[in-house]
């Protein structure tokens, strides 16, 4: 039964019962939105709070682990991104993985607690001759019992179809920011080219993870637009990653200015009311976030991370700290999850003497 208190709620001086809190709706305008992220801030995060009880296990997260199996050389030129090949950022190009290697960090981070692996190549889109490959290791990680996600860039829909065939679960393509700040971000795709991967993702019958990026100076009506155009997608994203941007020292964006912590707090708690059956998942930047900012994000609306040592090419909080703070805050308190080593590679057996010691396939751009 739910709390009398929880009935009926006062917000900004209007009455809102729990079925107006939560109804699912794809008509979202940018104005509304902008309301709601504006709210005071503990009615914002009482009404988020709300919003998840009635859909959620308040103290549960999902838990994923992201892998980059095709590092550095991409040619877009998103701003943010330190796989660029226009941007001197360090990064060593590396080639796509071979399936056996990917399938044991897969075993590997099945072993640290994680539920879903996810595998990112940094491409604008697939070539043919990358795809043997890639639909193996989804065949292999789905005989692991995890979950399958993949994120390779723009897909057709016969890549898409073909992907779902192999037993993916989700596939990652994120809208970044809204779409008249974009262009300010990334010219080298459009806005309508990755609406239409997700719609080729969706008509594949793939889950849908998309998300985007806070902190590349974007204006606040920025955030209401972004999360305006997944909240009125024809059907909302199964998992929506709310990213910090990462501050790559070569990469366009490395001088911004530090996003305010609160500021994400309430795009969380405002994504959490707009799409309220999606996951809302902490991404890159948690490393820079504190334990109490997590909380906050968790309470929020938050129910999904990444989890690990890394997230393709930037830093995360090693699994024994998240662990950790999920004991503090009785989150997961239900699943056995066995300690991970320090480091996770510990799990990963030598590849066999065939393989002469390398790890990526001659393969892919």
């Amino acid at each position: 039964m739910i709390p009398p208190l929880l009935r009926l709620l006062t917000i900004a001086g209007v009455n809102l019962t729990m079925n107006a809190l939560s109804t699912i709706r794809h008509d979202w305008r940018v104005d509304e939105i902008q309301s709601l992220l504006q709210l005071p801030f503990n009615d914002l995060l009482f009404r988020a709070h709300s919003v998840h009880r009635q859909y959620f296990d308040a103290n549960a997260v999902q838990v994923s682990t992201l892998l980059s199996i095709k590092t550095g050389a991409c040619p877009e030129d998103c701003k943010y991104c330190p796989q660029s090949a226009r941007y001197d950022t360090g990064l060593e190009r590396e080639k796509l993985m071979e399936v056996e290697a990917v399938i044991e960090k897969a075993k590997a981070a099945k072993a640290a607690g994680s539920d879903r692996f996810c595998m990112g190549a940094a491409w604008r889109s697939p070539k043919e001759r990358d795809m043997p490959h890639v639909l193996a290791m989804v065949k292999g990680v789905k005989e692991l019992g995890l979950e399958t996600c993949m994120t390779l860039g723009m897909l057709d829909q016969d890549k898409a179809g073909r992907l779902s065939d192999a037993g993916l679960d989700y596939y990652n393509h994120n809208l970044d920011t809204s779409p008249e700040y974009y262009g300010e971000i990334i010219t080298t795709r459009s806005y309508g080219d990755r609406l239409e991967t997700l719609d080729n993702v969706r008509k594949a019958g793939m889950k849908v993870c998309s998300g985007g990026i806070l902190g590349m100076g974007e204006s606040h009506k920025d955030r209401a637009g972004l999360l305006q155009q997944l909240a009125n997608l024809p059907q909302h994203p199964d998992s929506v990653p709310i990213n910090q941007l990462v501050k790559v020292a070569g990469t366009p964006l490395e001088t911004e200015e530090d996003l305010d912590p609160l500021d994400f707090v309430r795009t969380i708690a405002t994504a959490r009311i707009l799409m309220p059956k999606s996951h809302v998942r902490l991404s890159a930047g948690r490393e820079q976030m504190s334990e109490e900012m997590q909380a906050m994000c968790f309470f929020a609306g938050a129910n999904s991370i990444f989890y690990g040592e890394c997230l393709l090419t930037t830093p995360n909080p090693a699994a024994n700290k998240d662990q950790a703070l999920f004991r503090k805050l009785g989150i997961n308190s239900e699943h056995r999850i066995a300690e991970a080593p320090a480091v996770l590679e510990e799990l990963i057996p030598s590849l066999t003497a065939e393989s002469d010691g390398e790890q990526f396939y001659r393969v892919g751009s």
